[in-house]
């Protein structure tokens, strides 16, 4: 027994001291790790933080959640769910690429053009910068003309959220923005009245842009195509959409799917100044209302 005991303590002894022979190398951290390190946390950050002011955003959450469900299909063993997710996930690939083929298109062309480094570096823009006093002005002079007149007009201030895929479906322009320059756009008979204006950076970037139509059923029958291609484009984009009507003159806003009609010059001032304030710091509007809202 004292002789089996001497054994298996010798062979521990000789265990411990094979242990304590080994070559053991520990992982070093040098200067090039970190930096390494660093650069991909930063193009991790700056890709989310360019998804997150894209219509992609959402896409990208509900990507989220399917991905969260496969964990917990992984962790309960749900054998029948695991399989069909190990089954579809090359399909799922070519789907993303499809879902997200405007996102990719642009930021493509932003590394071709050679600015996508630019804006990869740039730092958050003001709400001045965007929409400066001015050009509120200048826009709100406009739309007080061209409803006394009854002149049709559509114009989109872009925010956050980029209009570069309506943008691209018009004439380029790239103007300073004035109230003469709108009223002489949206003139009848003028080869630029027709579709919408874009507004981006203080300027007036593109006229003639096609908007996508609302699909609600809960739209007023007189409202037209105008009216209808202003909420399509509100429930897309956080933009300021601007409607002035050719039928009666009345100024409207779409914001986030909800149309305000009849806006006086000083209401519109208002909705725009307090919108503008409560987008610097919550990023939401401040006000609900129905899809028509009086």
């Amino acid at each position: 027994m004292n002789q089996t005991a001497t054994d298996t303590l010798a062979s521990i002894f000789s265990s411990f001291t094979n242990y304590q022979t080994l070559d053991v190398t520990m992982p070093t951290v040098g200067l090039v790790d970190i930096l390494d390190i660093v650069i991909v946390a930063f193009l991790i950050y700056k890709m989310i933080f360019w998804i997150k002011q894209t219509r992609a955003w959402v896409l990208f959450k509900g990507m989220v959640v399917i991905f969260g469900f496969a964990l917990v299909a992984m962790i309960l063993h749900l054998t029948t769910i695991l399989w069909i997710f190990s089954n579809t996930i090359s399909v799922g690939i070519i789907a993303l690429i499809v879902v997200f083929q405007p996102e990719l298109r642009r930021a493509l062309e932003q590394l071709g053009k050679g600015s996508y480094f630019t804006s990869l570096f740039k730092t958050e823009e003001t709400a001045e910068d965007m929409f400066s006093e001015k050009t509120m002005e200048e826009i709100l002079k406009a739309c007080g003309k061209m409803s006394h007149a009854k002149t049709g007009a559509l114009i989109l201030v872009e925010r956050r959220v980029p209009l570069g895929d309506f943008e691209r479906t018009g004439i380029p322009i790239d103007a300073v923005v004035t109230s003469q320059l709108l009223i002489n756009i949206f003139e009848k008979n003028t080869p630029l009245h027709d579709g919408a204006v874009i507004i981006k950076h203080n300027r007036v970037a593109a006229a003639t842009c096609f908007l996508p139509l609302t699909e609600a059923n809960d739209i007023s029958m007189e409202l037209g195509t105008r009216h209808r291609a202003g909420i399509g484009a509100s429930e897309v984009s956080d933009a300021f959409v601007i409607i002035v009507s050719e039928e009666t003159g009345g100024i409207s806003l779409a914001q986030g799917g909800v149309l305000y009609r009849n806006l006086t010059i000083d209401s519109l001032r208002s909705m725009l100044s307090q919108s503008s304030r409560s987008s610097k710091k919550k990023k939401v509007l401040p006000w609900k209302g129905r899809r028509n809202h009086e």
